[in-house]
C-alpha cells in the first residue's frame, strides 16, 4: 500500500468514502485541465479513499494505458504553464501515482443504450457520474443512466450526478431539463456545479458577513448605498468561438457565476449551515430579484486593441466567429432585489472579455456619514466607505476609510486596510473543484445549485434574452474597461464603476 494511503488526512478531515467516479468526456479539456488536477490535490491532502477509482468514458478509441499516458502528459504540461489553473512546480509522482493507477477507460457513444448496459457491469457500490460533456448530452446521459438502473440507490450505496454549466440556455430550456432529469432520480442526487463556489474567498463571504459583529448589522439598505459585482477577464474567446457564438456573456456568466456571488453577498442568514438551510436562503434571494428591463442592461463586444505589448484582433475576427456577429462579450446590468433587506439598493453586475485587467470582486459601497460636522473646514462631501472582497486574481479584502491627514488643519484623506489570505493562512493547492468534488462524494450539496435556484436566475434575465433587438450592441476596444454605455448606466444614478486596478476613483 503506498504511504499516502496509510496517512491520516489533515486537520481531522475524513477521507471521502470509496466510490467510482465515472467521467463522461474523459478525453476532454475540462477533465484534463480541472478534474485531474483537483483529484491530484485531493490525493495530496489524503482525502481520497484507497478504494477510489476512475472510469473515463469517451467516444474515441483508447485504452487504460493510453488514457493514463494522455492525462499524465496533460498534467505535466499544465504544471509547467504559469498561466494555468494548476499551480505546481512539478507533478509529484506519489500523488499523481495514486490517481493514475486508478484510471480506467471505456469507449462508448453517449446516445447508445448499449453503453449504459455495459456500465452496469463495471459500476457497483458508491458512484458519482460526472457529465464533463457538451450541454446537449446532459438529458440523454441522465436518461441512459436511469433506464439502466444505474441511479437506483440500494444497500446503503449512493448514486450521484454532477452536471456542468450551462444548465439550460433560457428559462424554458432550464425548466425542461430539470423536468427531464428529475424523472430519473431524486433532486438530492443531482449536483449542479458552479466552480466559482469552490473558491475559498467565495465560501468565506458567509463567514465575513455573519461572524463579524462590526459587519453583520450594517449589511442592509439602511447603510449600504449600492453593490458592484465584477468578473473581468483579459482573455478573449481563444479557441472557443464555436461555443461562444450562440452563447454570449449573458448566458455564459450571469445566471450562474454572477448570480451565485449575488446570492452569497445578499442572502439572509440561514438558521444553520445545513445544506438545505443555506440553499433555501439562496433560492429565496434569487427569486426576489426583479426581472431586468432592457433599459437596465448594456451588451458590449470587443474590437481590436492593444494590451501591453500585444495587439489583439476584434471578436468578429476570432476563429469560428461570424464577421457580422452580434454576440456580446461584455454585459453590464442593474438589478433590484424586492425584499425587506435590500429594497432600494441597486446591484450593478458586469463581466467581459479582453478587459483592462483580470479581476473578480464584490464591492459594497456604504452610505456616507453625515457631512455637517466638516462643512466649515473646506472639506468636500465625504467619500463613501467601500469594502472590496477580491476573488481573483488575489484572494482577500480591502476596506477604504476616511481619516484625518496629518497636519495642523482638519483635512480628510483616504486610507485602505487590506488583507490577503496568503498572509494569514497556508495556501493549499486549489483549482476550484477540490472542495466541490469532495463535497459531492461526502454527500454535502451546500455549494451546489438546486433546481429552483437555477430557474430563478434564468427568470431574472429572461426578458433580456427575449427582448433585445437584433444588432443592438455597444463596442469597446480590447484592453479597456468596457463600453461607454456601461458607464452611462451608472452615471444616470449619480454613480460610477470602481476601477479594475483595485483603486477607487
Amino acid at each position: 500500500m503506498p504511504e499516502t494511503e496509510a496517512k491520516a488526512a489533515p486537520c481531522g478531515t475524513e477521507p471521502a468514502p470509496p466510490c467510482t467516479l465515472v467521467v463522461f468526456g474523459a478525453m476532454g479539456d475540462l477533465t484534463k485541465r480541472l478534474l485531474m488536477p483537483s483529484l491530484y490535490n485531493l490525493a495530496g491532502s489524503r482525502l481520497l479513499d484507497p478504494g477510489f477509482t476512475i472510469l473515463g468514458i469517451d467516444h474515441n478509441d483508447n485504452t487504460d494505458a493510453g488514457l493514463r499516458t494522455a492525462l499524465t502528459e496533460a498534467m505535466e504540461g499544465f504544471a509547467a504553464d504559469p498561466n494555468s489553473e494548476f499551480h505546481a512546480d512539478h507533478v509529484d509522482p506519489e500523488r499523481w501515482g495514486f490517481v493514475r493507477e486508478r484510471i480506467h477507460f471505456l469507449k462508448g457513444d453517449f446516445t447508445d443504450a448499449a453503453l449504459f448496459d455495459t456500465l452496469t457491469a463495471r459500476v457497483s457500490g458508491n458512484a458519482v457520474f460526472y457529465l464533463a460533456v457538451a450541454a446537449r448530452f446532459f438529458g440523454t446521459i441522465v436518461e441512459g443512466l436511469g433506464r439502466a438502473g444505474l441511479l437506483k440507490q440500494a444497500d446503503g450505496a449512493f448514486r450521484r450526478v454532477i452536471i456542468e454549466k450551462p444548465f439550460g440556455a433560457d428559462l424554458a430550456s432550464a425548466e425542461a431539463l430539470n423536468a427531464r432529469i428529475l424523472k430519473q432520480a431524486d433532486e438530492s442526487q443531482f449536483y449542479r456545479i458552479d466552480h466559482f463556489l469552490g473558491k475559498e474567498t467565495v465560501q468565506s463571504i458567509m463567514a465575513m458577513r455573519f461572524a463579524n459583529g462590526m459587519l453583520e448589522p450594517v449589511w442592509r439598505r439602511e447603510y449600504v448605498d449600492s453593490v458592484q459585482i465584477t468578473a473581468a477577464e483579459t482573455v478573449g474567446v481563444e479557441a472557443r468561438g464555436g461555443f461562444y457564438e450562440p452563447t454570449g456573456a449573458l448566458r455564459d456568466m450571469v445566471p450562474n457565476h454572477l448570480f451565485q456571488l449575488l446570492c452569497m453577498v445578499a442572502m439572509e442568514p440561514p438558521n444553520s449551515f445545513a445544506a438545505e438551510a443555506v440553499r433555501g436562503e439562496k433560492a429565496k434571494l434569487a427569486e426576489a430579484v426583479k426581472p431586468i428591463p432592457l433599459t437596465d442592461a448594456v451588451r458590449g463586444q470587443y474590437t481590436a486593441g492593444r494590451m501591453g505589448d500585444t495587439e489583439h484582433v476584434a471578436y468578429r475576427d476570432e476563429p469560428d466567429v461570424a464577421r457580422d456577429s452580434n454576440t456580446e462579450t461584455y454585459i453590464a446590468l442593474k438589478l433590484e432585489i424586492d425584499n425587506w433587506r435590500w429594497a432600494g439598493v441597486p446591484f450593478y453586475l458586469r463581466t467581459g472579455k479582453r478587459m483592462a485587467s483580470r479581476r473578480t470582486e464584490i464591492a459594497v459601497l456604504f452610505k456616507p456619514a453625515p457631512f455637517r460636522l466638516f462643512e466649515g473646514y473646506g472639506i468636500d462631501p465625504l467619500t463613501p466607505n467601500v469594502m472590496r472582497i477580491t476573488i481573483d486574481p488575489e484572494h482577500g479584502a480591502a476596506t477604504e476609510l476616511n481619516v484625518k491627514v496629518p497636519g495642523p488643519k482638519m483635512r480628510i484623506g483616504r486610507a485602505v486596510t487590506r488583507f490577503r489570505y496568503g498572509d494569514f493562512f497556508a495556501a493549499a493547492p486549489n483549482v476550484g473543484y477540490e472542495t466541490l468534488l469532495y463535497d459531492c462524494m461526502t454527500g454535502d450539496p451546500t455549494l451546489f445549485q438546486r433546481a429552483d435556484n437555477i430557474e430563478a436566475g434564468w427568470a431574472a434575465v429572461d426578458p433580456l434574452l427575449k427582448g433585445w433587438p437584433q444588432g443592438q450592441i455597444a463596442f469597446y476596444p480590447a484592453g479597456s474597461a468596457g463600453p461607454r454605455e456601461a458607464d452611462d448606466l451608472l452615471a444616470r444614478d449619480g454613480r460610477h464603476w470602481l476601477g479594475l486596478d483595485g483603486v477607487t476613483d
